[in-house]
């Protein structure tokens, strides 16, 4: 297992390595200049302060030489300083990181518990009203974009009902309560689209395994219905399952851009999206190669956690 762990971490370097590259050239194709962010309005700089601006954030050397110099400080833990506030950073991920993956988590175990129940009864009661209703439901919820529920959901649960509060955040671990009350709106507009699919993914899954040898023997066996499903036929219905979670996860924290600004959750998503509008060249840099790393970081633990959901699997 070990041996596994350590020869995947390597195989992650050079993949992180062309991302930083992609990131950083990507950045470049951003229309405007930071400078102009920088410095505000043409009437109140003059040609000597751009100049002069340009020269201090390296603008003005060749973009091999500035990727370099980047990657440099990123692995030194130095990842620059933001251009429009000045502060660095590495300080400003840190503080908005927990908040991004507080509401991924959040929002995946909510997709979870929509989803495993929706799934397994919609395969148990094939082509029943169950499985009709299921089905629907995740079109819907697969056709319905997130920043358009999340819109719905201010409007209705917290403009009109009052019962949950429109944007803000609080840490679960400070205040539990307040914590899930701020975080449940957008954890439903992230997580709707996520459901959907994992209770498509589910349901295939679940079908593949119950027409298996073995659940008929188990139902030979005089076994219940409960206990073939949730004991045999669940189980392995997961492992395939396991590997979409994962996918989700990653996806959730990327996705989480849109989400964020409209909640107005000071998360990394929300962050990247102001930087864009301000063309913060560092932030957008950093969020991104730090969000891709961790996208790869949980595939690997989704690979590992096969082997705790099937005892067959060997890891070479």
């Amino acid at each position: 297992m070990f041996t596994y762990i350590l020869k995947r971490l390597l195989q992650t370097i050079p993949v992180i390595l062309i991302l930083s590259m992609l990131v950083f050239g990507l950045t470049f194709l951003v229309p405007g200049d930071p400078v102009t962010a920088l410095l505000g309005p043409g009437i109140n700089r003059s040609a000597e302060s751009v100049e002069q601006a340009r020269e201090e954030l390296g603008l003005n050397n060749p973009v091999p030489v500035q990727y370099v110099n980047w990657l440099s400080g990123a692995l030194r833990g130095d990842l620059g300083r933001s251009t429009s506030t000045g502060q660095p950073v590495g300080e400003a991920l840190l503080r908005r990181i927990p908040v991004t993956a507080e509401l991924a988590l959040f929002s995946v175990l909510l997709s979870i518990v929509i989803a495993l129940p929706l799934g397994v009864i919609a395969a148990v009661h094939r082509n029943s009203v169950w499985d009709i209703a299921a089905s629907f439901l995740s079109i819907l919820g697969l056709a319905l974009p997130n920043f358009w529920l999340a819109i719905l959901l201010i409007f209705f649960f917290a403009v009109r009902l009052g019962w949950l509060p429109a944007s803000g955040h609080v840490s679960v671990f400070e205040s539990p309560v307040e914590g899930i009350r701020h975080m449940l709106l957008p954890a439903i507009a992230l997580s709707g689209g996520s459901a959907a699919a994992l209770t498509r993914y589910i349901r295939s899954s679940m079908l593949e395994v119950l027409r298996n040898d073995y659940i008929r023997t188990a139902y030979a066996k005089g076994l219940t219905s409960q206990t073939v499903v949730v004991r045999h036929a669940l189980k392995n219905a997961m492992i395939p399952v396991v590997t979409v979670i994962g996918i989700q996860l990653g996806l959730l924290m990327g996705g989480s851009l849109i989400v964020e600004s409209i909640f107005l959750v000071p998360g990394v998503g929300s962050m990247m999206v102001n930087a864009i509008f301000t063309r913060d060249f560092p932030i957008i840099q950093a969020g991104a190669l730090i969000l891709a790393t961790l996208v790869l970081l949980i595939n690997l633990f989704v690979d590992i956690l096969y082997g705790f959901l099937d005892p067959r699997i060997r890891y070479g």
